[in-house]
Parts: C-alpha cells; sequence; structure tokens
C-alpha cells in the first residue's frame, strides 16, 4: 500500500525479535564508540544507508550525531566529514539480505489461524506527523534550553527525509544523552509509538529520564499477573539455575515498562507483609504456597518455615525499594471486602478433584479471601487453577473476567485460564 512503511531487507522481523536494546545509529550513539562496528547488528549499516540517501548536508547529520552522542563522539575529531564517515561505516557494516529466522519462523507457526503475524502495519505519514508532534512538544517545554539549539530542527530534517524509524530512535537517544526530563504523559506516547514501530521496550525506557509519579500500587499497569501470585509461577518448572532468593529478586525487580521503579517490589511486599501478619496458621500459608508454585520450591521438605520465607520475600522487596524509591514506601491500599462475596462463591463452585491437594487448597483460598484480601485471595485462585488444570465452564470463566475487570487486571491476568474453559 502506498505510504505504508514496508520492512527493508535488513528488517524482514519484526525489531522485538531481532533486538532486545536500542539497535542501529541510535544503539551505536548509546555505546559512544566509533569503530569497531558491531557487526551482528544488521541495521547500523541499515540506518547509516537511510541518512546517505537523504539531501540532508554535511553539517545536520553531524548535529543529529552530536546530539545523539551528547556530544562525546565527533567524525571531526578523527579527520572527517559525518557523511563520509557514514560511507565508512557501510562499507564495514553492509546490510545483508536476510530471511526471517529459524526462531521467528517457529513462533509465526504458533500463532492460530486467523490472527495476523504482524501487527497493522503504520501509515508513514501517521507516524511521521506523531513523531513530528513529539518534538515539537519537546522544544515547547524546553523553550532551548538542555539541548544544542540546532538539535530539534536536524531531527525534524531526519524525520522528514530518513524516515520517522530512525528519527525517532535518534530524538531519544538525544533526550538520554542530554537527560531530558520526561513527562509521565510524554513517556505513554512513546511506547505507544514504540508498539506501532514493533521496538523492544528497551528502546524507550533504558535510561530515559521519566518524571515517574510517587508508586500507586492500587494501579495495574501490567497486562500479567503480579505480587505473590506472580512470584510463585516463577518457582513452578525451571528455576533451578538461580538461588530462591534470586528468583525473588528477579520479581522484585521486574517492574512493568509501564510502572514506577520500584512498583513490583511494592506491590509483592505488600501481598507478603499480608500474609506474615495474617491470623492464617503456618499448615495453610505453606499448603497455599505449596500449591500456587505447583512444589517448586518445596519449603515442607527443605524445613524452611513459611513465615520465615514470606519474611525473606518482604526484606528484598524493601532492599529493592530502597534504591528505586528511597522517597518511601507507599501506604499499602485497603482490602477490597466487597470483593469476598463474588471470590468465595466462585471458589466454592470448584469441584476438589484434585488427587494430592484436593479440598484443603480450597480451604486455604477461601481464608485468605475472608481473612486477608479478596484480590490476592482471586489472584492465587486463578494461580492454583492452572496448576491443578481445573477443568471450567465457559459462564465461570467469563465470571472470572468480571471479577478481573472490576479489579482492574491486565489483558492476560485472567485470561490465562481460559484454556481450562470446556
Amino acid at each position: 500500500m502506498a505510504g505504508s512503511i514496508s520492512r527493508v531487507p535488513e528488517q524482514d522481523e519484526p525489531y522485538y525479535v531481532m533486538f532486545d536494546a536500542d539497535f542501529g545509529l541510535s544503539g551505536l550513539a548509546g555505546e559512544l564508540s566509533a569503530m569497531p562496528v558491531p557487526y551482528e547488528d544488521p541495521q547500523i549499516g541499515g540506518d547509516a544507508r537511510r541518512l546517505l540517501e537523504t539531501s540532508l548536508p554535511d553539517d545536520t547529520l553531524r548535529t543529529l550525531w552530536l546530539a545523539a552522542t551528547g556530544g562525546r563522539f565527533d567524525p571531526a575529531d578523527h579527520g572527517t566529514g559525518t557523511r563520509d564517515w557514514l560511507r565508512r561505516i557501510l562499507e564495514e557494516c553492509p546490510p545483508p539480505e536476510r530471511r526471517a529466522s529459524l526462531t521467528y519462523t517457529k513462533y509465526l507457526s504458533t500463532i492460530p489461524s486467523g490472527f495476523p503475524p504482524y501487527p497493522a502495519k503504520p501509515v508513514e505519514e501517521e507516524v511521521r506527523d506523531a513523531v513530528l508532534a513529539e518534538l515539537r512538544a519537546t522544544e515547547d517545554e524546553l523553550s532551548g534550553a538542555v539541548l544544542p539549539p540546532d538539535a530539534i530542527p536536524a531531527l525534524r530534517q531526519a524525520v522528514a527525509q530518513a524516515g520517522a524509524d530512525l528519527g525517532f530512535r535518534l530524538f531519544l537517544r538525544t533526550l538520554k544523552a542530554y537527560a531530558v526530563e520526561v513527562g509521565r504523559e510524554q513517556y505513554d506516547r512513546f511506547l505507544a509509538l514504540s508498539d506501532r514501530f514493533e521496538y523492544p521496550y528497551a528502546v524507550i525506557r533504558d535510561e530515559l529520564n521519566v518524571a515517574w509519579p510517587p508508586i500507586d500500587t492500587t494501579r495495574r499497569d501490567t497486562d500479567w499477573d503480579f505480587g505473590l501470585s506472580g512470584l510463585t509461577e516463577r518457582f513452578a518448572g525451571e528455576w533451578h539455575g538461580a538461588t530462591a532468593e534470586e528468583v525473588v529478586r528477579q520479581a522484585a525487580a521486574c517492574d512493568d515498562v509501564r510502572q514506577a521503579p520500584g512498583t513490583a517490589a511494592a506491590v509483592l511486599l505488600e501481598d507478603s507483609l499480608r500474609l506474615l501478619e495474617s491470623p492464617l496458621s503456618a499448615d495453610t500459608l505453606t499448603t497455599l504456597w505449596l500449591a500456587a508454585s505447583d512444589g517448586g520450591y518445596a519449603i515442607d521438605r527443605l524445613g524452611v518455615d513459611v513465615r520465615h520465607w514470606l519474611g525473606q520475600i518482604a526484606e528484598v522487596c524493601r532492599e529493592r525499594l530502597r534504591d528505586a524509591a528511597p522517597a518511601g514506601r507507599p501506604v499499602p491500599p485497603s482490602v477490597r471486602v466487597d470483593f469476598a462475596e463474588p471470590v468465595l462463591r466462585e471458589i466454592a463452585e470448584v469441584a476438589p478433584g484434585h488427587p494430592i491437594a484436593g479440598g484443603a487448597v480450597l480451604e486455604a483460598l477461601a481464608q485468605v479471601v475472608s481473612q486477608v484480601d479478596p484480590d490476592l485471595g482471586f489472584r492465587l485462585f486463578l494461580r492454583v487453577l492452572r496448576v491443578l488444570f481445573v477443568p471450567l465452564k465457559a459462564e465461570q470463566y467469563a465470571r472470572y473476567e468480571a471479577i478481573g475487570e472490576r479489579l482492574g487486571y491486565g489483558e492476560f491476568h485472567v485470561s490465562c485460564v481460559e484454556f481450562l474453559t470446556e
């Protein structure tokens, strides 16, 4: 279709499949080195070719590169013009003709029929206008301060002539190079553009100076499970390449790209303290942990006291918060007691048919809902349904979706049990 963005030969696959961090010339600018070029990144040569195919004068190309590196690498210092330097890059790192990798081919084979293998392609004019709007917003906000005065005009020309994709990445790298503070609303718009360009989220978030609001654990800015129920999933299956404490640290540091740093730790801390300080017996808490983690960390066989274990989890979270949110831990939100009755009804409707856990697990879940926190109880309930492969009726799943929506769960949280429906 005329005007749409098509993948150039070096981008046969989405960027998020090819890379897990910034890439191309914007990634190279972050490394602050001219040579040797990392040959495993075919986008470097592709980006150089895009710039060389423009009519941008050498002074503008130099301005772009100096802005992206924060003035820390200038081709002129090495006796060459920027256009000649780009030609050298293109010669030493030509973008190869590539086919989709075997890994991505296998990934495509898992997509159900009727689902497109790629998101709908953005129209170049639309994303170009969106990137130019962000340049204007930044220029208005800064009023000429912080960034070099010719940086924004050069970036505008890059967007117009080299494409919105490369122009946007150089813009992001420039913001990072000069530690420009980005408001939360603009950051969210950056993420929306990232989805359209199919970037790995690290292109946006890594090193960007975001003016995060205080941690708010009532917000569910993640599409997946979270807190203690999310932690238990990490202990199921193959996790033994790390210690139990390292697994907890990974979970506590795994903030969603839309969450303020420290949010994952704050939510996990709340869940752990609520169970630790609850009236539930040690046997009940142990039953919950073993069921939700699918016995992956068998604290009963290892002789680990469950409350000591919850205390260890809490301490790891406190350490993370001291680093990520030194201003202080947010006050836990009040328990949503209005959800206790509907969640208890759903637990009561599930037949205790598992040969190992049986009704003891369901009774433990009911105690969490009635005596601790219905939200946590419902999340652990969903987790246990997956572990025990409890068959569900379509109407049960529909009610779970309604509860999850009211609790603000993300897109893929409740849907993780959809495969259990008859």
